[in-house]
């Protein structure tokens, strides 16, 4: 191969990472758990919204905790707000499992935040199961964002 071709190869080659790298999201996996900020949103400036979990499990992890005693502060400077705990999972297992698992993990940052301080008359919990993916791809990054549950102001 002449060098003309080899660095047309090159060049295209690297023309196309620099295209698939502009779609990727950014993130990582901790262990079994997502950890970046791809589906973060925010209840307000630096308070994320959502919090992740492994498969099968409603136990919060350390990132978990750090981002609930967050909410809390911030909920206890806005006294007249509720919100509603939302719990998903991901597309692998049963409507019904996956309706209480989702059920479980709103519950435990519930409990959480409520060990905080936090009224749980200002709290209420709704269990989406699979239904609502942020993430719709069947790859172990898309079941990871979509294990999560999401604190959102109540209406």
């Amino acid at each position: 191969m002449n060098l003309k071709k080899f660095l047309i190869i090159i060049a295209a080659g690297l023309t196309l990472t620099a295209c698939a790298s502009g779609t990727k999201k950014s993130g990582k996996m901790q262990g079994d758990v997502y950890t970046g900020s791809a589906t973060i949103e925010y209840l307000a400036t630096g308070v994320a919204d959502r919090v992740f979990f492994a498969s099968n499990k409603s136990t919060l992890t350390t990132a978990a905790r750090d981002i609930l005693r967050k909410q809390a502060a911030w909920m206890r400077k806005k006294k007249d707000l509720t919100f509603t705990i939302e719990g998903h999972a991901d597309e692998r297992g049963t409507r019904e499992y996956n309706l209480a698992l989702g059920e479980r993990r709103a519950n435990a940052a519930k409990d959480y935040l409520m060990t905080y301080g936090i009224s749980g008359s200002r709290l209420s919990v709704i269990s989406y199961g699979k239904e609502r993916p942020v993430n719709s791809g069947s790859t172990p990054l898309a079941w990871s964002q979509n294990r999560r549950s999401v604190t959102v102001k109540a209406n």
